[in-house]
């Protein structure tokens, strides 16, 4: 049974709205709240999901097909359920993810061309129907999300200005169709003021 009661929440959106920086500081207000707060990565958090996710971003001349590279973070997400998620939530501890499935069906579904039905059945499978409570959607225009990136691009990155037009309209697409699970947060807000809007939203949900 899917454990979405539980207190497992999930940050995405395109690099550059500040999804990482919010999951952290949002882990440690739950943290002063009295929770017991595990924090992961999606991929990544295991020793097989890190060395998939080496393979998925570092900047190299290995070519990936879509479904491919789909099953690859489906491979290593299974793995971040069956090893961290799913022992946590089960222990009564909440959850903090920097990316999920939702990441999954809108980067190789509606902006890689597959199926996005599809995506979502193989991701129930991998994740045995595991949703996050709430996902926080940080949004901002692609331009100035680019703007804010540092370091040299990884792979996903260096897909360009309308590869993640697409992968920013994806994801309102599906947060459209799930408002009750995808809030949306305008990332052109200070970090203090996105921060806020995700308290507020968390504490309605018993966080």
């Amino acid at each position: 049974m899917p454990l979405s009661a539980s207190l497992f929440f999930t940050f995405d959106g395109i690099d550059g709205t500040g999804k990482s920086t919010q999951a952290r500081l949002f882990a440690e207000w739950l943290e002063s709240r009295g929770h017991d707060v595990v924090q992961c990565r999606d991929p990544g958090s295991t020793e097989l999901g890190e060395q998939i996710r080496s393979i998925l971003l570092t900047h190299s001349s290995l070519t990936i097909g879509s479904r491919s590279e789909t099953l690859l973070y489906m491979a290593a997400r299974a793995q971040l359920v069956e090893e961290v998620i799913q022992p946590a939530l089960s222990s009564g501890k909440a959850v903090v993810s920097d990316r999920f499935l939702l990441a999954n069906v809108v980067y190789q579904a509606h902006a890689g061309g597959l199926d996005a039905p599809q995506v979502w059945q193989v991701g129930a499978f991998a994740t045995s129907g595991m949703q996050p409570l709430r996902t926080y959607l940080l949004d901002l225009d692609v331009e100035l999300a680019a703007s804010r990136l540092k370091g040299d691009a990884d792979r996903m990155e260096r897909r360009g200005t309308k590869y993640f037009e697409a992968v920013r309209n994806g994801f309102l697409t599906e947060a459209s169709q799930q408002p009750d699970r995808i809030a949306i947060i305008d990332a052109r807000h200070s970090i203090d003021e996105i921060q806020l809007a995700i308290r507020q939203d968390a504490e309605k949900l018993g966080a």
